[in-house]
């Protein structure tokens, strides 16, 4: 329901912005003139063809306002870790050693909550850096996977942790 509230509230700015840019900004012809003894000249004809042209549609307006919107309602919210890709980083690279949160390897060292907190790694930057350097009998992925495919995996079994 945030996304599409996120969409509509963007869709609104879009539209109020564009306006700014696409309706006119000269009282209309016809419109009553403000105080009581306002004296009323006859425009110039520059000055007539310049409120006209004021009052059209610009076509740079109109793609700016529909460019933002598109660019608005196509694009996931920014998320400091994108633990969808976390998952698929893990399933991809580390689930031969770390399937269900175990360690295959040395049993007692998992993924699992209790455990890193025991071996000082319930912390995302201790995480990337065990991914990125490895210890002991893990591998060092840092140059295997790119730093945000490492902090993207280090937030997903920061989050997993305690729910394996």
């Amino acid at each position: 329901m945030s996304r599409v509230a996120s969409v509509v509230c963007a869709v609104s700015l879009a539209l109020y912005g564009a306006s700014c840019f696409i309706l006119p900004a000269s009282t209309p012809r016809g419109a009553p003139q403000q105080g009581a003894g306002a004296v009323v000249q006859q425009p110039s004809a520059a000055a007539t063809q310049e409120s006209e042209s004021a009052g059209s549609w610009s076509p740079l307006a109109i793609g700016a306002a529909l460019g933002l919107l598109a660019a608005v309602a196509t694009t996931r919210p920014a998320l400091a870790a994108d633990l969808e890709n976390g998952e698929a980083v893990f399933q991809g690279n580390c689930t031969a050693c770390h399937a269900g949160g175990n360690n295959s390897i040395v049993a007692e060292k998992k993924l699992k909550k209790d455990a890193l907190v025991t071996y000082g790694k319930y912390d995302v930057s201790a995480i990337i850096t065990q991914v990125t350097n490895g210890n002991g009998s893990m591998p060092a992925f840092g140059d295997k996977l790119g730093p945000d495919d490492i902090e993207d995996v280090a937030n997903y079994v920061y989050n997993k942790a305690d729910k394996w």
